[in-house]
């Protein structure tokens, strides 16, 4: 019996310390995205960037996904200057604290 109440305890707290390590993504509203060559072009330079992980491009509602790597810390500006010398604007950036897959599937189920 005791054992198990051991193991359960230990359990507990390696998911409380698993969940203190959120993943860290920034979603932008870029205006100037038109085609599927435009969001290619936006996420090959992105994921090229050393703390990038994941980039989803979703040209009907001009946003763009970066996901940072783990351990790493994301550079709105950076990534905005990425954008900028891409040719498009940015007009919005925030940081959420989902992954670029669960903004994915935000995206599909709002469709």
């Amino acid at each position: 019996m005791r054992n198990i109440i051991i193991s359960l305890a230990f359990g507990a707290t390696t998911l409380s310390a698993a969940s203190a390590f959120a993943t860290e993504s920034l979603k932008l509203t870029v205006n100037g995205m038109v085609c599927a060559f435009c969001a290619q072009g936006i996420e090959k330079r992105l994921t090229k960037m050393d703390a990038t992980q994941a980039v989803f491009v979703d040209l009907k509602n001009k946003v763009v996904a970066v996901q940072a790597k783990d351990g790493k810390k994301l550079d709105g500006k950076l990534i905005t200057a990425e954008i900028a010398d891409a040719g498009y604007d940015v007009t919005k950036i925030e940081t959420v604290t989902q992954s670029v897959d669960q903004i994915k599937a935000q995206t599909k189920a709002k469709k």
